[in-house]
């Protein structure tokens, strides 16, 4: 009978350990969801100024554990996610944000915004389709240029000298400007008109300013739509 105590009793110990660990989880999970709301609301002021809107901002916090942390003062990776948002009132299908080494105030878990959020670096992954380019093109002085996705390559339909043709471009990150390079052109077009829509297209499109400051450095065809790179250090997000 006395042989059977300590074992009732470890098997108490393991419950209430259970439970500890249980309670601990849920508290840890409660605290990251109120600070991933924070800072979702912080993350949504911040890209206003840039005049970026979305339906809806969410932030999602990585890591390994988020109360050891916040004892820290330093979350290793946020990412933002803003849906159907729209940039300088072009709409575009997503924008996802990663920010990495995070300084995150302790005040940030009790509601009080007043103390920044410091942001290490940050990638901006901003997704466009054609027609949204095409609207870009239009604000960039290319009135007769419409842009589209075939076969996983950027087409360009464009009119010039009265000669409307369509041709396969590559678009590249060039000075926070989208150039445009012709990569195919039909044998049929005059050579003339072939240099004048080259160097129509090499003037390029003008693009929104980005959020958070955010230089351009890559583009490419992404599927069915058009997918924007850049990048920003030293972001600093206030409340509103």
């Amino acid at each position: 009978m006395a042989s059977r105590r300590p074992r009732r009793r470890f098997r108490s110990l393991i419950v209430v350990l259970v439970v500890l660990v249980g309670l601990l989880v849920v508290a840890d999970r409660v605290a990251e969801s109120f600070a991933e709301g924070q800072l979702a609301t912080m993350a949504a002021d911040e890209a206003a100024q840039y005049d970026v809107q979305a339906a809806e901002t969410s932030v999602e916090v990585g890591g390994f554990g988020f109360l050891p942390q916040v004892a820290r003062g330093e979350f290793s990776q946020i990412t933002l996610t803003m849906d159907q948002p729209t940039i300088s009132k072009v709409p575009a299908e997503d924008l996802t944000v990663v920010m990495n080494s995070i300084q995150v105030p302790r005040e940030l878990l009790t509601g009080d915004t007043s103390a920044p959020v410091n942001v290490g670096t940050a990638d901006v992954h901003l997704r466009l389709s054609p027609a949204a380019l095409t609207k870009v093109a239009r604000t960039s002085g290319l009135d007769g240029l419409s842009l589209q996705i075939v076969g996983g390559k950027l087409q360009a339909r464009v009119t010039v000298r009265g000669v409307e043709t369509r041709a396969t471009i590559q678009p590249q990150a060039q000075n926070g400007r989208i150039r445009l390079t012709v990569g195919e052109l039909p044998s049929t077009v005059p050579s003339v008109v072939r240099n004048a829509i080259n160097n129509l297209l090499a003037r390029g499109l003008e693009i929104p300013e980005l959020p958070f400051g955010a230089s351009l450095k890559q583009i490419a065809v992404d599927g069915q739509a058009v997918l924007l790179t850049a990048t920003a250090s030293n972001v600093v997000l206030n409340a509103a």
